[in-house]
């Protein structure tokens, strides 16, 4: 069993992945709405925009149309089935007391997503904006000041090591790092939490790596199992509290 360490954040965010995607539909608005039912403090969704200029939120961001598949960004709101929800129709349904991960599956969506961010009054520091590109992150910091930028990457395309990585995404403005969960160890979180940088860690979809990831003090976990999550949450951390009630 890890040791347990601290993490950077008083509050670690766990998310439901693509909403509590283990119990409903993912990405949809009742899938966002259950995981926070059932505990999450956050959630994640991959965004995309539309051929109008809409946030919307799916995984592939590829639509049936006459047969075959044809991206979202060429298709208008209107045109889209039902099930995949706006990021307007997210905050009308969900409120704005939560953390919110997404994808940035188009760079283009950037400055959309912080208008809509803005008229919805969400608070930009509990917005994760994650990309594994460094530059479209820096492209994002403009758009939606003071949203997280995180780095969603695998050890094996730094290129370098975690280290001098960690230095890199500092100086570019990134402050989390994001990697499967069984590429973290306890040494590779202190490493980051050194940099000032949150340690992400996502798929965790059992309880003993979930439970692991939490004692080796990440400051963010995804997991599509949110009934799971907030479990070992519970017994790890404490009961997830919501970022505006948050100490």
């Amino acid at each position: 069993m890890q040791q347990r360490l601290p993490s950077l954040r008083t509050v670690p965010v766990a998310f439901g992945h693509r909403g509590a995607s283990a119990h409903a539909p993912e990405n949809t608005l009742a899938a966002f709405g259950l995981a926070l039912k059932l505990g999450a403090n956050g959630i994640e969704s991959d965004a995309w925009l539309t051929a109008d200029g809409s946030v919307v939120l799916d995984h592939d961001g590829v639509v049936r149309r006459r047969l075959r598949n044809v991206p979202v960004s060429s298709v208008a709101r209107s045109g889209l089935p039902g099930h995949i929800p706006s990021l307007d129709d997210l905050f009308a349904e969900c409120g704005t007391n939560y953390h919110l991960s997404l994808d940035i599956k188009d760079p283009a969506v950037a400055a959309p997503l912080g208008a809509a961010v803005g008229r919805n009054a969400f608070d930009p520091q509990n917005l994760w904006l994650c990309s594994p590109s460094i530059e479209v992150l820096e492209s994002c910091a403009g758009s939606v000041p003071g949203a997280h930028l995180v780095h969603s990457t695998r050890i094996s395309r730094l290129g370098t090591s975690l280290e001098l990585h960690c230095a890199r995404l500092v100086a570019s403005g990134v402050d989390t790092v994001n990697l499967h969960h069984t590429e973290w160890s306890g040494g590779q979180a202190v490493l980051c939490h050194r940099f000032g940088l949150n340690a992400f860690g996502w798929d965790l979809q059992h309880e003993e790596p979930m439970t692991n990831a939490l004692r080796m003090g990440l400051d963010g976990v995804y997991s599509d199992r949110v009934d799971m999550m907030v479990e070992a949450y519970g017994r790890e951390v404490g009961p997830p509290a919501l970022p505006l009630t948050a100490p």
